[in-house]
C-alpha cells in the first residue's frame, strides 16, 4: 500500500459517478480500486442518501457511507439548474465511463440519457443499474436489495424449512449487481479498444439474483419442484453445513466420496451408525451402500447429519478442526465479523487496509478481493467530504475563481 506500487489497470480512465446508495457506488468504488479516477456527483447540501444513514457514525460520519465511497472525489451539482447541467455536460465530454442508478427515464429529462451522452461522447461507456432493468413490465418500479432477494427466489431458499424465509445477512443483491456492472464495463472497455466506440451496459438487482440461482435453477428445471429451505445444508452434497461443537460452531463440507471417507476416518470411527472408513480401504463391496456415493448420502441426509451432531457436539472446536484439517477435509470456525477482520490470513491478503482520513485517525477499509500481479489495484484514498473537490474539478474544466463564485451564488454547486 505504498506509492512505489505500480498504477492500477484502469489508471488514466475517468469515471463520472451519478449513483447513490449501494449497487452503483460499490461498482465505482471497485473501478477506483482498479486505478480509475472517480468523480462522484452529488446534490448540494445533502449528497448521497447514505451520508445520513445511521447509526453507527464514525466520528460523526456515516459508517455506511464510509464503507463504499473510497477512491472518489466529490463535487456537488444541482442538475435542476442549467448551470449545473452545463458542468456535468463538460464532465461527460471528457469521461470514459458514466455510472448511474436513477429510475429509467430520469436522466433523459435532464438531457443525460444514453443517446444524448453517446452523441456527445461516442467513446463513452454508459453503465446503468436499477431494480428491474431497462425493459419489461416492471422497469419503472423502485428496487431495494430486500425486494430483489425476495422476487429473485433467493429468500425462498434461505433459512430453515420450518422458519420464515430470510434475506442474506449482507446486501448481496446490491453488491452482486454492482459487481456484474463492473464486469460489463470492463467488457465494454475491451470492445472499445477494437471498435473505438462505447456502448450501454445495463444490469438490475433482479437480474443479478436470478443469475446467482445457478444450480437452484437447474435443480428446479430438472425436478419440476421448487427447492426447499435447507438452512446451512446443501441440496446436492452431504455432509455440508454448520455443526455445534462443545464451545463453538464449525462448518465442514465433504464434496466427494474420498472426502467423506477422510471425514469418517478423521473422527476416529466415532460417528455413531456410520462406517469408520467406508472407502479408503479400497474394498468397494464392503462400503455401506447408504453412504458410499454422493447420491446415497443425499438420500440418507438425516442419518449423516445426526451422526455429526452427536460426534461434533462432544468435541471442542479446536480438536475437531485439527482432525478435519489434518485429513484434508474442508472446514472452518464460524467467526464473528471482528474475528474475521482480525484473521492473519485476511491480513496477509491485504483485505484490511488503513487509509489516512482527516477526521478519523484509525480509519481503515476492506481491501480489493482480486489481486493482479503486474498492475495491482488497491484502496488509495478515504471517502470524500461532500463537495470537497468541487472547486478543483471546476478549475480543471476551465472555470476561474469568479466563475466558481457565480455558480456557488446561483446554487448550481
Amino acid at each position: 500500500m505504498t506509492s512505489s506500487l505500480p498504477a492500477g489497470p484502469l489508471d488514466g480512465l475517468l469515471v463520472v459517478d451519478l449513483s447513490r446508495i449501494l449497487a452503483g457506488p460499490y461498482c465505482t468504488m471497485t473501478l477506483g480500486d482498479l486505478g480509475a479516477r472517480v468523480i462522484k456527483v452529488e446534490q448540494p447540501g445533502t449528497g448521497d442518501d447514505t451520508r445520513s444513514w445511521g447509526p453507527p457514525f464514525w466520528n460523526g460520519i456515516s459508517a455506511y457511507y464510509l464503507a463504499i465511497n473510497r477512491n472518489k472525489e466529490s463535487i456537488t451539482l444541482d442538475l435542476d439548474r442549467e448551470e449545473g447541467r452545463a458542468v456535468l455536460a463538460a464532465l461527460v465530454e471528457r469521461a470514459d465511463i458514466l455510472v448511474e442508478n436513477f429510475r429509467p427515464g430520469r436522466l433523459e429529462r435532464w438531457g443525460f440519457g444514453y443517446e444524448a451522452c453517446a452523441a456527445q461522447n461516442p467513446r463513452l461507456v454508459y453503465a446503468s443499474v436499477s431494480g428491474y432493468g431497462l425493459e419489461g413490465p416492471d422497469r419503472d418500479r423502485a428496487g431495494y436489495d430486500l425486494i430483489a432477494q425476495a422476487e429473485g427466489g433467493v429468500m425462498s431458499v434461505t433459512g430453515e424449512a420450518d422458519h420464515p424465509p430470510l434475506r442474506a445477512g449482507v446486501s448481496h443483491a446490491d453488491i452482486a449487481a454492482g459487481l456484474w456492472l463492473v464486469g460489463g464495463i470492463l467488457a465494454a472497455l475491451y470492445t472499445r479498444e477494437r471498435s473505438g466506440r462505447g456502448q450501454r451496459v445495463d444490469t438490475a438487482l433482479l437480474d443479478g439474483q436470478v443469475g446467482l440461482l445457478a444450480y437452484h435453477a437447474t435443480n428446479t428445471w430438472a425436478t419440476g419442484a421448487p427447492p426447499e429451505r435447507l438452512g446451512n445444508r446443501h441440496p446436492n452434497l452431504v455432509p455440508y453445513g454448520a455443526w455445534r461443537c462443545r464451545d463453538a460452531w464449525i462448518t465442514l463440507g465433504a464434496g466427494n466420496d474420498l472426502l467423506f471417507s477422510a471425514l469418517c476416518k478423521a473422527l476416529g470411527g466415532a460417528l455413531a451408525g456410520l462406517p469408520a472408513d467406508p472407502r479408503l480401504e479400497g474394498d468397494e463391496d464392503s462400503a455401506d451402500p447408504r453412504f458410499a456415493t454422493a447420491p446415497a448420502r443425499v438420500a440418507h441426509r438425516t442419518e449423516v447429519d445426526q451422526a455429526l451432531d452427536a460426534t461434533l457436539g462432544a468435541l471442542d472446536a479446536g480438536d475437531a478442526l485439527a482432525r478435519l484439517r489434518t485429513a484434508g477435509v474442508p472446514s472452518g470456525r464460524v467467526r464473528t465479523v471482528p474475528e474475521a477482520l482480525a484473521d492473519p490470513q485476511v491480513m496477509a491478503r491485504d483485505m484490511v487496509v488503513p487509509l489516512p482520513h482527516p477526521a478519523i485517525p484509525d480509519f481503515k477499509v476492506t481491501g480489493l478481493p482480486v489481486k493482479l500481479s503486474a498492475t495491482p489495484g488497491r484502496p488509495r484514498s478515504a471517502p470524500p467530504a461532500l463537495g470537497a473537490d468541487t472547486g478543483r474539478v471546476l478549475a480543471e474544466l476551465g472555470h476561474d475563481e469568479a466563475s466558481i463564485a457565480r455558480l456557488r451564488a446561483a446554487g448550481a454547486i
